[in-house]
């Protein structure tokens, strides 16, 4: 029986802000954190990731790559961000001109579990646990649901 190729999770090639707090196991590489953030535990965060100032991401959450995230954010534990939309019928793989990007506003916050597909959130968002964020969002509010819809006003 063969042995398997083992890596480790690992810290490397990230600009951290100021005072920035990450709960060890990690996996981060090639971000932007910024200043008085916090990275729970399990966390990836992958290559040209951005990452503004006071955000908290809590654990088991996957930041994949074309993610930029605003100020005084908060990612609930067990979101998932995703950048291939399938368009083909099955996983674009590594080619990247077929990824597409994820702009999350200022002071938004998402809930434990949910899937946030190439969007563009607007600032002063709610997204509720377990939503299926497929759509842009341009205007404030609580959106819940899947696909997510808006249900209330802030």
């Amino acid at each position: 029986m063969a042995e398997p190729i083992l890596a480790e999770a690992d810290i490397r090639d990230v600009r951290f802000g100021d005072l920035v707090k990450v709960v060890k196991p990690v996996n981060l590489y090639g971000c932007e954190i910024g200043d008085n953030s916090f990275i729970g535990p399990f966390v990836e965060i992958q290559k040209k990731v951005k990452i503004g100032q006071r955000c908290k991401v809590q654990s088991h959450t996957f930041i994949c790559e074309l993610v930029e995230i605003g100020h005084d954010c908060f990612i609930g534990h067990g979101v998932m961000f995703i950048n291939d939309l399938f368009e083909e019928g099955k996983p674009a793989g590594g080619d990247q001109s077929k990824w597409r990007a994820t702009c999350i506003g200022n002071h938004v916050s998402i809930g434990s579990n949910a899937t946030i597909l190439p969007v563009n959130i607007a600032d002063h968002v709610v997204i509720g646990a377990g939503a299926v964020v497929t759509k842009d969002i341009n205007e404030p509010g609580v959106y819940a649901g899947n696909p997510a819809k808006k249900i209330r006003d802030l």
